[in-house]
């Protein structure tokens, strides 16, 4: 079902079209293009609030600056829809997150006018300081560097390394800070607290009042514009004296706060700021879901990305799922973590701004003095984790697997060298889906695998992952522990048994056979169960193993393995580079077995967004795929059966 845009928005195929508009038609295009995404994202699903909060925000952008010559850099690609409706795809949107369609984030290979490929947060400020240090190595002085940076994104460490460069950089830059107090959830720390200083301030209000009737009389001026600017930045510093100034102590010309749902204000604003050089920053005041009541006055996490809705009452469609009755593992890993904790006093909780997503949040009702989001800051929640244990506490530090790349470093350093015993939850392992390839969990097992006093394991089932908890807050004094599942449902409506111990390096058999053996490590192994269910109905006997530990591996169950059979699969949802299978091949190599191995996972290519059993069957290891694998190594058996 294709959505039709209104009228003025209809006229739009790129942002030359914007430009010929009139302040009314500014007006009418905003109206159009916020009920175009309500629309669109009603139907199709996505993320939601964030793209209806920079609606005004976008427009002005794309009418004041000549994009994509002036660069354009979004920071997490929440915000940029609207960006992507009118530069071109807007007859496509409706494919937005859909397996062979647009990507939902600002992507170099899918437009011009994506100047920076994004999914992870923080990064805007880098990016355009990069680009404007580039144009002024070729002395390029005519062509503008914007970053906008929002959705809790300014709680990043990478921000603050960008503005701490930023404002010595002589560069040609304006940051745009897109302040709606929140990310997913809400924005937490002291920086928060601090914009929200600055917003309700009277002294600041008064100063911005007084800063932009003097902006507006630049055009007047001419050459004497920067004096103009120099006699406001003196009036500020003298008036700041009494109010510190993050920004400025960065050496950023700071403008605002400002209504960021006044566009053809903000057309001035931005008109006014293309003529001061230098390094800069406008801070914009939005508000999350704006335009659209129900996400506007609801839980805005929720209203973050909703799934399909009806836009005329607000009711969210709940996800049919394939067994209602079995949990999220994201759900099981928070009442878990609750449940152990009631019983050993010692258990902390860590989560980098993702509090709802990894189900955090459960903890952080019932105990809040033991669980800690710390904004979107991984590389601190590690390392703070670190802290954490060298006091004998027990840290369980929960992270989605993409995110944790991000702080590899200190895994390696913080954790792994010292030998602390810090847990990690990698949430989201495998592939997650529409959010696509800057979001997918695919490295994680090959990365951890390599370091040491890391062990690493991955539950099969809800059950699994209960006791895989309950084993990590045992007494140990060293190694990290990671336990990594997937985004989504599990297999078990029965979850909630007794936990009990797993010991370190020991796999199961799931089911004994003749013909060929299958080993996986993860919820995958599901898939296995009904390859195995399949096969025997053609009189094929295959063997299944859960592994449950890349490392250290079952070398006790592979002995017996390899001694079996001379023909083995290896599932994995990680990358094949590196993972499961190659630990595997590895351990085939150093003990001079000599079998045939398959090894089925995420190749070694960038794998784009979908369904996650559309891309698995893309990249051949749903059912039918290892099912086709074993039927190709039993070829000649099957053929002589026949």
């Amino acid at each position: 079902m294709l959505i039709t845009p209104g009228k003025i928005l209809a006229s739009i195929n790129s942002p030359d079209d914007v430009k010929k508009l009139d302040q009314a038609q500014l007006v009418q295009l905003c109206d159009d293009l916020r009920h175009f995404i309500i629309d669109n994202v009603s139907v199709y699903g996505g993320h939601f609030g964030a793209s209806l909060g920079v609606v005004e925000l976008t427009v002005a952008l794309h009418f004041v600056f000549n994009t994509p010559y002036d660069q354009l850099v979004w920071d997490v690609g929440h915000q940029a829809y609207g960006h992507k409706i009118l530069t071109g795809r807007r007859d496509e949107f409706y494919t937005n997150r859909q397996y062979k369609g647009i990507s939902g984030f600002p992507k170099r290979s899918e437009s011009v006018y994506d100047t920076f490929g994004v999914g992870h947060s923080s990064t805007s400020i880098s990016a355009a300081l990069g680009m404007a240090a580039a144009s002024k190595y070729l002395n390029i002085e005519d062509k503008q560097h914007i970053a906008v940076i929002g959705d809790g994104a300014l709680t990043g460490g990478i921000a603050f390394e960008g503005l701490n460069h930023a404002g010595v950089s002589d560069t040609n830059i304006l940051i745009i800070l897109n302040d709606n107090c929140m990310a997913i959830d809400p924005n937490v720390g002291a920086l928060k607290d601090y914009l929200t200083d600055i917003t309700t301030s009277k002294t600041y209000n008064k100063l911005k009042d007084e800063a932009w009737n003097l902006l507006g009389k630049l055009s007047m001026f001419g050459k004497s514009a920067q004096e103009i600017v120099s006699k406001l930045e003196s009036g500020i510093k003298a008036t700041l004296l009494s109010q510190s100034n993050l920004f400025e102590s960065l050496n950023l010309r700071y403008f605002g706060p400002v209504d960021g749902h006044d566009v053809n204000h903000l057309v001035t604003i931005l008109n006014d700021l293309k003529s001061i050089k230098g390094p800069k920053i406008l801070h914009c005041i939005t508000t999350k879901g704006k335009g659209y009541a129900p996400a506007e006055k609801g839980n805005a996490t929720t209203w973050h990305a909703p799934g399909t809705f009806d836009k005329i009452s607000g009711e969210i469609y709940k996800k049919v799922y394939d067994n209602p009755q079995a949990p999220r593992y994201q759900d099981v890993f928070g009442h878990t973590l609750v449940e152990l904790a009631k019983v050993n006093d010692k258990i902390i909780g860590i989560t980098p701004a993702m509090p709802s997503g990894s189900s955090m949040n459960i903890m952080m009702k019932e105990m809040p003095d033991r669980a800690f989001d710390v904004g979107i800051a991984e590389q601190h929640a590690v390392t703070f984790s670190a802290g954490l244990a060298t006091q004998g506490l027990i840290p369980f530090c929960n992270i989605y697997s993409t995110f944790m790349q991000r702080a590899y470093d200190q895994v390696i350093h913080d954790v792994c060298i010292q030998n602390l015993p810090v847990n990690f939850c990698l949430d989201r392992a495998g592939f997650a889906g529409a959010d696509g390839p800057t979001h997918h969990g695919a490295y994680d097992l090959a990365y951890f695998r390599c370091l040491p006093n890391m062990i690493v394991a991955a539950p099969m089932n809800e059950v699994e992952l209960r006791n895989l908890m309950f084993t990590a807050q045992l007494p140990r004094k060293e190694k990290a522990f990671s336990i990594r599942y997937p985004r989504g449902q599990g297999v078990m409506p029965n979850w909630k048994l007794p936990m009990e111990e797993i010991k370190f390096g020991t796999g199961r058999m799931i089911k004994d056979g003749e013909d060929l053996a299958i080993l996986t490590i993860g919820h995958i192994g599901n898939y296995a169960v009904q390859v195995c269910e399949s096969l025997a109905k053609q009189n094929i006997n295959v063997a299944h193993f859960d592994m449950r530990f890349v490392k250290p591996l079952d070398e006790v169950m592979l002995h017996q393995i390899f001694q079996k059979f001379k023909k083995i699969i290896t599932v994995e949802d990680g990358c094949i580079q590196g993972g499961f299978g190659s630990a595997v091949v590895e351990f085939m190599a150093e003990h001079n077995y000599f079998s045939e191995i398959r090894r089925l996972g995420i190749p070694d290519l960038v794998v784009e967004h979908g369904e996650q059993i559309e891309l698995q069957h893309e990249c051949g290891f749903d059912p039918e795929g290892i099912e086709r694998t074993a039927l190709e190594m039993l070829e000649p058996v099957t053929k002589s059966l026949t």
